[in-house]
């Protein structure tokens, strides 16, 4: 399959270079250093699972692309806006691709819920397949990416439109992707995945960031627990509230939490510490501005978005 990664880096990278392996065509938008080393290089990922190099085809410009399956988006929350323009470009050149029908598919693989809504207003809610993933992986200097311990998850399902069972087209992917030794997953209705992915990451990523430390010391305090809990049952009173029904309960995200190894940092607070702008917005502000405007009570989640708000645009933008 011709698959255009949109953001080359530690998630898009990732699988990116994984379907290169699997003998896909895999084009990769990139651009500065990264480019560069991508061209001279290759692409290099280091994991525990095993080091490996690919040779890639990186551009800068989508339309040196050519048309594509399946363009999977891999860029922060924050960056989608300015990405679109490249999706819809690459959308434009796409005919009767191998998903069937008249266009390619968009995988949205950002933190959060609110990236299928966005990217379907600029080219359609029936080229979007909703997606979140699983995964730590960073760029560790241009050209290579590293990964932190094993996990590779995906689940993938329609946003919009008939929700009442796997499409094919997301079949198809979920196919190609376990193919590639990707742990997949295909669902009919990928909302609630991604509500109960928020229900642990914005409690996690907020408290971690705030406290500036990693998980493990925070477990030992009186109140986190609690605090934490119910944290995440405001997220998931949200998504209730949204319509969106989960089998994930309050208990479950803290069991999963309480399974986290105890130096583990958030991608929010690794951002944080290098400067970088933040997801506040998309995680903690996303569950607050929804819950006030659906009438649910979010005290713990937007008191840790007031916190955050004020290092959204990283120490480097003030």
């Amino acid at each position: 399959m011709r698959f255009a990664i949109v953001g080359s880096g530690g998630v898009g990278g990732y699988y990116g270079a994984r379907l290169v392996r699997a003998g896909h065509e895999v084009g990769f938008l990139a651009r500065g250093a990264h480019l560069a080393a991508l061209r001279k290089k290759g692409l290099t990922i280091l994991s525990p699972e095993g080091d490996f190099t690919v040779p890639v085809r990186a551009e800068e410009d989508a339309a040196l692309l050519g048309p594509v399956d399946v363009v999977i988006l891999g860029v922060k929350n924050y960056d989608v806006a300015s990405v679109l323009p490249q999706v819809k470009t690459l959308l434009a050149a796409s005919r009767e691709p191998a998903l069937g029908g008249t266009t390619a598919g968009v995988v949205t693989l950002q933190n959060g819920v609110d990236s299928p809504s966005e990217v379907a207003a600029a080219v359609g809610e029936a080229a979007v397949i909703g997606g979140t993933t699983y995964i730590s992986t960073a760029i560790s200097e241009p050209g290579v990416i590293k990964q932190t311990g094993t996990q590779h998850r995906i689940v993938l399902g329609e946003a919009f439109g008939d929700t009442s069972r796997v499409s094919r087209r997301v079949q198809v992917v979920r196919d190609v992707l376990a193919q590639a030794g990707l742990n997949a997953e295909a669902v009919a209705d990928v909302r609630a995945p991604l509500w109960e992915k928020l229900a642990f990451l914005a409690p996690m990523a907020g408290f971690c960031t705030a406290a500036r430390t990693p998980v493990g010391p925070l477990r030992e305090g009186p109140f986190f627990r609690e605090m934490f809990r119910e944290a995440a049952a405001e997220v998931l009173r949200v998504a209730a509230a949204e319509g969106v029904t989960t089998t994930t309960r309050a208990d479950d995200v803290m069991n999963y939490m309480d399974g986290v190894p105890a130096e583990v940092r958030p991608s929010m607070m690794v951002d944080f510490d290098a400067g970088k702008p933040l997801e506040v917005e998309f995680l903690q502000g996303t569950v607050a501005r929804r819950g006030h405007a659906l009438g649910v009570p979010t005290p713990v989640m937007s008191t840790l978005y007031s916190v955050l708000l004020p290092h959204a645009k990283g120490a480097r933008q003030k």
